[in-house]
């Protein structure tokens, strides 16, 4: 019988301590997983969800944030000229304002705030239509599922649209617009209502009185989007032109290193449990066959293979164990997932837990040093042993 064989009939043997070692590194195992996909999940799914629709450059007024700084002046002049430079397939302005509705019945009446956005320019606009068409008059918009649910509203609907523009304390009438369709938008938040149209729209909404601003401009590039960002910043020095990279890399410096680090922590934790609990369990096993192992030894048996044996009952452990933790980590990652990203501020379709074959081989690998480290001591127990003095002890005992 080969030295698996040998440890699987161990491992029968002792159902009890089997089961709580493969049930251990599957607990352990599972949290180490969604550690492994936290680390680097949030900076896939950010990078997936800025490269969505193909903008890889952004370009703002003094900071790579949307609403956050002050807007840009003569957008669709400075739009114009940035989709005429080398490498620039097209460009995208937008504009964001407040939108408010009024709804439900006299004496129940609440408002509602949604996020309005005017677009303009020659390449694809930051949503999918559901269903209806596109907004393309300066009184129709497309709404996001959200929206739709929350107004009563859908294809053919026509919403009273009152926004702030340039105070709160605005009062502009409403401007009455047509659904033309129901999209999902790419950036948009999951506690968040919006509503989005040609920029004419926007402008017809406020009245005329906020013409020829935007908020950001999205640029598609067909083909390095670090010359592009270089050519914006050459042709227009005023303005701030980051790449989807250089945007991920301020993130990453700004809050994602938190999640690295955690991960990083209780990755180390997780490993080190999973490596004692398993020593502890081997030994002890070790320690209840000392004799069997030494009359195996005076059979015949070399010291290599009797180490082999040890090693294969750890790896079966660990290897069984860490088959479960799979699904088991997978199925914590989906409900973690859920639980962050219902905060508010979160994008809708962003995702903290995001599966990766890199995670996948690098838990496989630590769970294949855990099985190592862990078979180390009762290794070194197990060639170590004087035979003819453990004999004699388990004849006089």
């Amino acid at each position: 019988m080969n030295a698996v064989g040998f440890a699987w009939r161990s491992l029968v043997r002792q159902p009890a301590r089997a089961s709580l070692g493969i049930l251990g590194v599957a607990a352990v195992g599972a949290l180490l997983f969604d550690m492994l996909l936290l680390s680097e999940g949030l900076i896939v799914s950010t990078r997936d969800l800025l490269g969505r629709r193909g903008y890889d450059v952004r370009v703002t007024s003094t900071t790579d944030l949307p609403r956050s700084g002050p807007r840009l002046q003569q957008s669709e002049t400075v739009r114009r000229e940035i989709a005429t430079l080398p490498g620039v397939r097209g460009a995208l302005a937008i504009r964001f304002a407040d939108a408010y509705f009024d709804v439900g019945r006299d004496g129940a009446r609440r408002t509602l705030t949604a996020t309005l956005e005017g677009t303009s320019g020659n390449i694809e606009r930051p949503w999918s239509l559901l269903r209806g068409r596109d907004a393309s008059g300066d009184r129709e918009v497309v709404i996001s599922e959200a929206a739709s649910q929350a107004l009563a509203a859908d294809v053919g609907s026509t919403l009273p649209l009152r926004v702030s523009c340039r105070a709160l304390d605005e009062a502009l009438p409403p401007l009455p617009v047509r659904v033309a369709g129901v999209g999902e938008f790419t950036f948009e938040l999951g506690d968040e209502l919006t509503i989005a149209g040609p920029m004419a729209t926007l402008d017809a909404a406020c009245g005329g009185n906020v013409r020829d601003e935007a908020d950001m401009i999205l640029v598609v590039s067909t083909g390095n989007p670090g010359q592009v960002a270089a050519a914006i910043r050459a042709a227009r020095p005023e303005l701030r032109a980051a790449t989807n990279e250089e945007m991920l890399g301020r993130i990453q410096e700004g809050g994602f290193t938190y999640f690295r680090q955690i991960s990083t922590v209780l990755t180390t934790v997780t490993v080190a449990f999973s490596a004692l609990l398993i020593t502890v369990l081997l030994t002890v096993s070790v320690n209840q066959r000392l004799g069997e192992i030494a009359a195996l030894r005076a059979l015949g048996f070399s010291r290599r293979r009797m180490v082999a044996d040890v090693l294969s009952e750890s790896a079966l452990i660990v290897g069984l164990g860490g088959v479960i933790s799979l699904p088991l980590g997978w199925g914590l990652a989906l409900l973690l997932d859920g639980i962050l990203r219902s905060m508010p501020g979160i994008p809708a379709q962003l995702h903290f837990f995001v599966f990766q074959t890199n995670a996948l081989m690098l838990h496989l690998a630590l769970l294949a040093a855990t099985a190592l480290l862990a078979a180390l001591y009762p290794m070194r127990v197990v060639s170590r042993l004087p035979i003819a003095e453990t004999l004699r002890a388990e004849v006089i005992g």
